[in-house]
C-alpha cells in the first residue's frame, strides 16, 4: 500500500518546481503520509521544521486553493477503498481523537479564562447583543438561545451588512455595554468589521474564537477540530455553554425566576414532547404498536 500511495503523492509533486523550503514538506508527506494526512497545517509546520505559511504555499504551488484541500486529496491515497467502512471509520476516530485533546486543552486552561468575571458582566448588561456570521452562526444561536432563557434581553445579530450595523446601533443606543461575538474560521471579513465598528460605538467586545490573539477585550480561544472536510466545534460550544453557566450563576434569583417561567410557560403550550420521544412502531401488519 505504502508504494500506491508514495506513486499518488509523486505524481502530485511531478513537474513541479519547489522551493527548499518546500522541499522539506515534500520529504516529510513522503516519509510520514499516513501520519501526516491527520496533522493540521500548523502540526505539519512544527513536523517539517517550516513555518506554517510555507505549508499553505506548498499546496498551493500543487495546485490547491490551501493546505486543508491537499490533505482531503491526499487521505485516498493512504485510505484506500477497501469497501470494509475501515478508511471512513479510521478518519472518524482521528477526528474524534482531535476534539478529545481540543477539550483537553480547554480543561488545562481553564482557570485562565475570566470566566466568572466576565459571566457578571454580561448577565448585568441590557440588552445583551450576540454576533455570529456565516458558520459561527450556528454556536451564536445555540449561545444565544440558551442565554435569553436567564437574561431578559439577548439580541441575536447573524446578518451581515447594513442590517448589523444597525443592529449595534439599535443595542448600544438602548443601553448595551457588552457585545458576544462568534468568530470561528473561515473569518468572514465583515465579522472583523463589525466588531471595529462595534468599538467605535463604545461597545466592550467578548470574542469566542480559536486564536487567542483575537483582537477583543475578552477573548475565550478553544481549537475546532479540522479532520473533517469541514470543522467540528465541540471546544468553542463548551466554552460558550461554560459562559452561560457563569451568567446564570452571576444572578442566581433571577436565574432561577426566569427558569421557572420557562417551565411554566413550556408546560402550558405543550412545546416539548412528554416521556419517550420514539414514535409508535409498525407491526407486521403495517398497525402501529405500542
Amino acid at each position: 500500500m505504502a508504494d500506491g500511495y508514495h506513486g499518488g503523492l509523486n505524481v502530485l509533486l511531478n513537474g513541479r518546481r519547489l522551493s527548499p523550503v518546500q522541499r522539506r514538506i515534500a520529504h516529510y508527506l513522503s516519509e510520514n503520509l499516513d501520519e501526516a494526512i491527520f496533522l493540521s497545517s500548523v502540526e505539519l509546520a512544527e513536523r517539517a521544521g517550516v513555518s506554517q505559511p510555507s505549508v499553505t504555499r506548498f499546496a498551493m504551488v500543487l495546485g490547491f486553493g490551501g493546505y486543508p484541500e491537499l490533505r482531503q486529496a491526499l487521505r485516498p491515497l493512504v485510505l484506500g477503498s477497501t469497501g470494509t467502512g475501515e478508511p471512513q471509520e479510521s478518519l472518524l476516530r482521528g477526528a474524534i481523537d482531535v476534539e478529545i485533546r481540543n477539550l483537553a486543552v480547554v480543561r488545562e486552561r481553564l482557570s485562565a479564562f475570566p470566566l466568572k468575571e466576565l459571566g457578571e458582566q454580561l448577565a448585568a448588561t441590557e440588552p445583551l447583543p450576540v454576533v455570529g456570521l456565516r458558520v459561527s452562526c450556528g454556536l451564536a444561536t445555540t449561545f444565544a438561545d440558551y442565554a435569553r432563557r436567564i437574561h431578559p434581553d439577548v439580541r441575536l445579530l447573524t446578518h451581515g451588512g447594513s442590517e448589523l450595523a444597525d443592529g449595534l446601533h439599535a443595542c448600544r443606543r438602548a443601553g448595551a455595554e457588552w457585545l458576544v461575538a462568534v468568530v470561528l474560521p473561515r473569518y468572514p471579513r465583515e465579522a472583523v468589521q463589525a466588531l471595529e465598528y462595534a468599538e467605535k460605538l463604545g461597545y466592550r467586545v467578548a470574542a469566542i474564537t480559536d486564536k487567542p490573539g483575537f483582537p477583543a477585550e475578552v477573548v475565550l480561544d478553544a481549537p475546532v477540530g479540522d479532520r473533517l472536510v469541514f470543522d467540528s466545534h465541540a471546544a468553542p460550544l463548551l466554552l460558550a455553554m461554560a459562559l452561560v453557566e457563569a451568567m446564570a450563576d452571576a444572578a442566581p434569583l433571577r436565574t432561577r425566576a426566569r427558569l421557572e417561567e420557562y417551565e411554566r410557560m413550556t408546560d402550558e403550550t405543550g412545546t416539548f414532547l412528554a416521556g419517550d420521544p420514539t414514535p409508535p412502531l409498525a407491526g407486521d401488519d403495517g398497525h402501529l404498536t405500542g
